[in-house]
């Protein structure tokens, strides 16, 4: 087509190049068994059901949900892959936390809980990305448990900030790799 257009317009096809890429859309294509506009549109209707009808799945499933005071709520965590949060990682690690009294209502989806789970932004050193690196302070325990075939030995770890109820138990090869000098 591009050829026989060269022919008709002497050379000067690219000012017509609109014309052609016009001509050529509009033109029956043997292979899909339509012109391409008409392909396009159908594409376009077939996305536009399908996503209509993902929307109405999603929306069944939806609830707006209303908290009153003194109610008790789980919190959603979603931590960074590859940081141990609450002791485990991977499939194991817990969706939401500790249920929490709600003790005012701020806004209509917005909420007060406990205070004391509340941590100052200053006594952090945040970085860029909003995430911050905890130290340890103290190992408060050691444990060896015997696999199938090995055995993986393991530190009771305190951290920084947290007090000793909120120690993990971490592989001792990755602490002492990362963190040299740890009082006992």
């Amino acid at each position: 087509m591009l050829r026989a257009c060269m022919l008709d317009f002497g050379g000067g096809w690219e000012r017509h190049l609109p014309l052609i890429e016009f001509a050529y859309n509009n033109s029956y294509q043997s292979t899909i068994g339509m012109a391409p506009y008409e392909a396009l549109s159908k594409i376009r209707d077939r996305t536009k059901t399908a996503q209509d009808r993902l929307k109405s799945y999603a929306y069944k499933r939806r609830k707006d949900l209303q908290f009153e005071v003194k109610d008790k709520v789980f919190l959603k965590v979603a931590p960074l892959k590859g940081v141990v949060h609450f002791g485990k990682k991977g499939k194991l690690r817990p969706r939401y936390i500790e249920p929490f009294e709600i003790l005012d209502r701020t806004g209509d989806v917005a909420y007060r809980v406990d205070p004391s789970h509340i941590i100052n932004p200053k006594e952090l050193d945040v970085s860029n990305n909003l995430s911050h690196e905890e130290s340890p302070i103290a190992i408060l325990g050691k444990q060896v448990p015997k696999l199938r075939n090995r055995e993986v030995p393991l530190m009771l770890v305190q951290w920084s900030r947290h007090g000793k109820e909120e120690a993990t138990w971490e592989r001792e090869e990755e602490i002492l790799a990362k963190y040299l000098s740890i009082p006992s």
